[in-house]
């Protein structure tokens, strides 16, 4: 664990992509279908699952299905679908959008966010544990994961519930602090230059980002995420909670055996304003004056967020007669906002979401179900060597294959991003696919359809 290791800044777990959020049926070749199956790769968080849904027509459908290597990952994925899909019985949108974000991008969280938060775990830890067969939620399904698969996740959400141990306390280990987490990583990464901090934040903002088109990403703001981790900051508040869904364990070499170390292991260089906070159809979002962007990512992602959740309500299905009579008969507490139960969670029509075992990419051409299944494949930066030649088996005759480029890891240089790209291409066209182009391509993902023989 030496200091100054300019490779450690995208860390090496995926809390939030390298890449704005799309919506995955809309790029590529113009498709006919009207019920849609995309498998999703490595993508970190449900920023494309959220930007598809809100593109589909009501006639459509669409069955989503992740994998992730580390239930770590697919923990926090459930989490932040959970509270996207909590009703405005018990949050409002504005309120909705803030704690998402707040528990998206921030290593710290105020009080009632982390209350918000240790409620969803409860309910995740029963769903993962009770389903054996049928799903509690179809946006939340895990019944395809291996048993011990759910033990982990099931681990994972008791961390996240277990109240902070009083200072007089022995029985409990210590808790990880973010701040002392966060300022670890900044250390280990910049290394000599950690006394210099702020120039070389400033200068990955400017002659990184802001050269790569995003200029509306605000200096304070992402000094301050840089400094302590803190992304989103959109009302008064003390944001001093350590926010346990950013936080996994590591394994290290040490003294001959191997150590595993809780810690904040992410992204600290590139910033969670990627997914939703640097792209919008709102061009009165974009204006600047006198050279300087007027709205920031901050802002941006908020007016995205807060759109897609709107989308979101708009495909919501009834509830259940039940249900529906007891909301009927019983207002809503006021000591029950902000908390919700899986079955009180919107049910969206046509749309599902599928969790699959994180050894599962080359075990899905086996099997009958999976065949020519596709309609979309992506696969994110850090997991394009499980590209194979075996996609072929699993994609749809008229299939799009979607790959993030490097673009945003801000710790490659301008010859390794290009090189990283090449060798994308190299893959895909190993595994039968060939780049579709049009006018539209960037030079953040890669879009692929299959060879034609």
């Amino acid at each position: 664990m030496s200091a100054g290791r300019a490779s450690e800044g995208a860390g090496c777990i995926t809390w939030w992509g390298f890449s704005p959020a799309r919506d995955l049926l809309s790029t590529g070749p113009v498709r006919l279908e009207e019920d849609f199956n995309v498998l999703l790769v490595g993508s970190g968080d449900p920023r494309h699952i959220l930007k598809t849904i809100s593109g589909l027509k009501d006639q459509e459908s669409l069955h989503v299905w992740v994998i992730e290597d580390s239930m770590e990952v697919v923990a926090r994925q459930l989490l932040l679908l959970y509270l996207a899909l909590m009703p405005k019985e018990s949050m409002g949108n504005n309120e909705k959008t803030e704690v998402f974000l707040e528990v998206f991008g921030n290593g710290e969280i105020r009080s009632q966010t982390e209350e918000t938060l240790r409620r969803a775990a409860s309910q995740l830890t029963l769903s993962v544990t009770e389903t054996l067969e049928a799903a509690t939620h179809a946006s939340l399904n895990t019944t395809l994961l291996k048993f011990k698969e759910r033990d982990e996740l099931a681990r994972i959400f008791k961390l996240w519930t277990q109240p902070r141990p009083s200072s007089s306390s022995s029985e409990c280990a210590a808790p990880v602090l973010m701040s002392t987490a966060w300022d670890y990583r900044v250390r280990q990464h910049l290394g000599t230059r950690y006394d210099s901090k702020k120039s070389c934040f400033e200068w990955d903002l400017t002659m990184k980002l802001h050269e790569k088109g995003c200029g509306v990403i605000n200096k304070q703001q992402y000094a301050q995420w840089r400094e302590r981790g803190l992304a989103f900051e959109m009302r008064e508040g003390v944001y001093q909670r350590t926010n346990p869904s950013l936080l996994s364990s590591r394994v290290f070499s040490q003294k001959g055996g191997k150590v595993s170390f809780r810690g904040y292991w992410g992204d600290i260089v590139s910033s969670p304003y990627l997914s939703f906070g640097i792209e919008t159809a709102d061009k009165s979002l974009l204006r600047t004056q006198n050279g300087q962007h007027i709205k920031t990512a901050q802002d941006i992602s908020f007016a995205n967020v807060q759109e897609l959740f709107q989308s979101l309500s708009s495909r919501r299905g009834c509830p259940t007669t039940s249900q529906s009579d007891a909301k009927a008969e019983e207002p809503t507490p006021a000591a029950d906002r902000n908390s919700a139960t899986i079955n009180d969670l919107m049910h969206l029509n046509g749309i599902s979401v599928t969790f699959l075992p994180s050894d599962s990419l080359h075990k899905l051409p086996e099997k009958q179900k999976y065949s020519h299944f596709f309609n979309t494949i992506y696969f994110s930066a850090s997991c394009v060597h499980q590209l194979g030649p075996t996609m072929r088996q699993i994609a749809a005759p008229d299939a799009v294959l979607v790959v993030e480029l490097a673009k945003y890891i801000l710790d490659l240089s301008k010859e390794q991003v290009a090189g990283f790209a090449e060798k994308v291409a190299s893959v895909a066209l190993e595994a039968e696919f060939e780049a579709w182009r049009d006018e539209e391509s960037d030079d953040v993902h890669a879009v692929f359809v299959p060879q034609r023989k």
